[in-house]
């Protein structure tokens, strides 16, 4: 079992790469790390050294990797931290070829754009490619309710502007967003930190949506299903968990869980993480100490299945 995971790469932490390549490979898989940046940490350490890598660099490494032979055997390419506009269109070639030379291959793209914090802390000429690029060679994405949002074109908020929104606050808002995006190809969408109005105060939410066909007397419909996990709210908020959550859903799919059970897992594992980080006290996630718990944690939370039916129209 293959992976190719092209995201962000630190020395000190565990953000994109240095937080996704060892729970795969704790899950039995080869992964094939390309890095888009190489960093000496994360933003919010008072300093930080390195830079993102020029594009040419990430195409020479993706090319390379093909050269290899690595598109043919891979099961799955997972995108993250793209880094420049550049490279974001490197990378959405590269997938397009990939996907041509491999049918089978499938592409999960966790959109890396901002949160409800900071709003969009990418360059402004990354998103538009990820949504017009990046998405529609997609099988599965795995934004946070913020990216969700702009992907879907809502008018989104932070905590310093005051911006009409859109945002959903049901789950049947929510499932009706994701209908629209779909429409551009994707087969199943998952939303960490979702924030809806019926999430408690003490629980954080996930929500997968997936694309289905069903046979009936007229032909084949699609239709949607929908599940939603909760786990609960820590008093931390590390960075990379949305690259940790992305690489633990990977594994399980690859692994032959279907959705629910894959969502089940990501979030069962990643909540073992933040729970050893929080007894820890650290600032960095401890991935490493919780390795077991990556592949079996302790404590269980399953998915539970949604009504996905749209609205009746009158």
């Amino acid at each position: 079992m293959t992976v190719i995971s092209i995201q962000s790469q630190v020395a000190y932490g565990h953000v994109g790469n240095s937080a996704a390549v060892f729970p795969m490979q704790m899950h039995g898989i080869d992964v094939i790390a390309v890095p888009t940046t190489l960093l000496s940490n994360r933003p919010g350490y008072p300093t930080i050294r390195g830079r993102v890598l020029d594009a040419q660099l990430v195409a020479d490494l993706l090319l390379g990797v093909e050269e290899r032979g690595a598109v043919e055997t891979c099961r799955m390419i997972l995108s993250g931290y793209l880094g420049s506009a550049e490279i974001a269109a490197v990378v959405a070639d590269f997938i397009a070829r990939a996907k041509a030379r491999n049918p089978t291959l499938t592409y999960c793209c966790d959109p890396v754009l901002g949160d409800r914090d900071r709003g969009l802390f990418v360059q402004a000429d990354i998103p538009p490619l990820v949504r017009d690029r990046l998405c529609p060679l997609a099988d599965i994405i795995t934004p946070n309710h913020f990216e969700f949002e702009w992907l879907c074109g809502a008018k989104t908020t932070t905590k310093t502007t005051t911006k009409a929104t859109t945002k959903a606050t049901t789950s049947d808002q929510m499932i009706a967003q994701a209908r629209s995006l779909m429409a551009r190809g994707l087969s199943t969408i998952v939303v960490t930190s979702a924030e809806l109005r019926d999430t408690p105060d003490d629980e954080i939410e996930t929500l997968a949506i997936e694309r289905f066909e069903d046979g009936s007397k007229e032909g084949l419909k699609e239709n949607l299903k929908a599940w939603r996990v909760r786990t609960p709210k820590l008093p931390i908020s590390p960075s990379g968990t949305g690259d940790l959550f992305a690489s633990l859903l990977v594994s399980a799919r690859i692994g032959g869980s279907n959705t629910p059970d894959a969502l089940g897992h990501a979030a069962s594992a990643i909540f073992a993480v933040l729970e050893r980080t929080a007894l820890s006290g650290t600032l960095e996630m401890r991935i490493v100490e919780s390795a077991e718990l990556l592949v079996h944690p302790k404590r269980r939370f399953h998915a539970i299945a949604m009504d996905a039916r749209p609205a009746p129209t009158v």
